[in-house]
């Protein structure tokens, strides 16, 4: 025995460090205090994008320990260099994540009080928060109250659980795949193909609908195309709309969509995680029309409320679908299930070790209020219009009308090969780094897009951003030559 007291004494000493004083913390604090200000004051004097590569031998884990000091100067030297600076108001590129300071504070709080948000059992306080916060979305997005959900990762996650449910809800299994039907917009997000795949419906049928000139479904393709599918045998089972795309940020006529998923007995499915929090904006509100009456939903509150990455939401109206392959026993759990008990995050999920997330968006919400976010998102569809009017006048073709806030340009000319001179513009786009922007492919023809979704993008982001489009511009022209 005395030789077992005086190692665990040891061991106690040795592992000490993890367990910094008041001091010690206070001392951390300053220095990452120090770092944050000089990261969020400075960040319009920085590139939205750098190409790099990052010293792989700094990042490497070794016997050497460093100071907060020398481990923040890695910190900021190797990874906050290189790449998109995802928290600019530059990153007009792809559907950008936010960064809200006070979404900062609530994780750090959540962090240091380690709250186990998968049980209530657990913490009673964290998954009652996370459950208020659902039913604000259901309140929001007109979902009943017996509608249930989860806050998760992002849409990929929160669409997986989604298109889980409407497999269990109409028994999609064994020889029933082959069969059966699922219904897609060619726009949609590729985390849909990448769910149907994880789920074991590699095999199900999958029809890309046709578009109109502002990329969304065409209601009477989709009833047209249920019939010739029911005609034949076939078990039409899930129609997947947008409520913002990523390429075009076009909404789908979400309640003629109802009325067919209706008639037809398929499971309704809205991917708003770009676009679901324009229902806030007076603009806009009317295109959502319809995703009340849908039998899930996705949004992301890290692209529409402007937090960091790491919080997606999903409701769904059918618990019982939901619960089919998420709700599990274990005999180790049996403490926390009592079945008077709210509702288990973990329940929903294929998540138990649940990171509490809903402090990221509560405290935000708390203290600045929603009309903030609000003006915000309505800025983003004005300074939208403005970028287009000015692109205009800069000599570029635009294209069709957007939506919401995300929508795309190009160079047109007969002088070269017009697919390889916008290529070329982006490449230079990205050399300068200024603003970033990206590129897609909209009917084989490559264009430059934009997504303006960032709570730091301002009327001076655009008009620098124009600055460097039209340096980028005539770098392009010499390289090919064009007067």
């Amino acid at each position: 025995m005395p030789d077992l007291i005086e190692k665990l004494k040891m061991l106690e000493e040795r592992s000490s460090s993890l367990e910094p004083n008041a001091y010690e913390r206070e001392s951390s604090l300053r220095l990452a205090q120090a770092y944050a200000d000089w990261f969020i004051d400075g960040m319009e004097d920085r590139p939205s994008y750098k190409a790099g590569n990052p010293d792989i031998s700094r990042l490497a884990i070794g016997d050497k320990q460093l100071s907060l000091d020398e481990a923040l100067k890695v910190f900021r030297e190797e990874v906050n260099q290189y790449g998109i600076n995802a928290a600019s108001g530059g990153h007009i590129g792809y559907i950008p994540g936010g960064g809200l300071f006070l979404s900062a504070i609530g994780d750090y709080l959540a962090d240091i009080s380690n709250e186990y948000a998968g049980m209530y059992f657990g913490s009673p306080g964290s998954v009652s928060m996370e459950n208020e916060l659902i039913n604000w979305l259901k309140g929001l997005f007109g979902f009943p109250d017996y509608a249930v959900g989860n806050l998760t990762s992002g849409g990929s996650i929160a669409n997986l659980i989604a298109l889980t449910a409407a497999r269990d809800k109409h028994k999609i299994k064994n020889d029933k795949i082959q069969s059966s039907v699922v219904y897609l917009s060619p726009q949609v997000h590729h985390c849909i193909q990448k769910a149907i795949r994880i789920i074991g419906l590699e095999d199900v049928i999958i029809r890309d609908l046709e578009l109109d000139d502002f990329s969304r479904i065409k209601a009477d393709h989709l009833q047209k195309q249920i019939e010739v599918d029911h005609s034949s045998g076939l078990n039409p089972f899930l129609v997947v709309a947008s409520a913002g795309t990523t390429d075009t940020g076009a909404v789908d006529p979400l309640n003629d969509i109802a009325d067919i998923a209706e008639k037809n007995n398929l499971w309704y499915h809205v991917d708003g995680a770009y676009g679901g929090f324009f229902i806030l904006c007076e603009r806009t509100k009317n295109l959502f029309k319809g995703i009340e009456r849908a039998d899930s939903l996705v949004v992301d509150p890290h692209k529409g409320l402007f937090l960091p990455y790491g919080l997606g939401a999903v409701l769904i109206k059918d618990k019982e679908a939901l619960f089919h392959s998420h709700h599990y026993t274990a005999n180790y759990m049996q403490d926390a299930a009592d079945p008077n008990l709210p509702l288990n995050p973990a329940d929903v999920s294929p998540e138990l070790t649940k990171h509490f997330r809903g402090m990221r968006l509560w405290l935000p919400l708390q203290i600045h209020g929603l009309d903030p976010f609000v003006a915000c998102l309505e800025e983003k569809l004005y300074l939208t219009d403005y970028f287009r009017l000015e692109l205009e006048k800069a000599g570029f073709k635009i294209g069709p009308e957007p939506d919401l806030s995300v929508s795309y340009f190009w160079y047109e000319t007969n002088e070269c090969d017009q697919n390889e001179f916008n290529r070329t513009l982006m490449q230079n786009i990205h050399l300068d780094g200024h603003i970033f922007l990206s590129s897609t492919k909209i009917e084989e023809m490559t264009v430059i897009r934009m997504a303006i979704l960032s709570f730091r993008t301002k009327k001076r982001t655009i008009d620098s951003c124009m600055e460097m489009i039209l340096r980028c511009l005539e770098k392009t022209k010499t390289q090919f030559g064009i007067a």
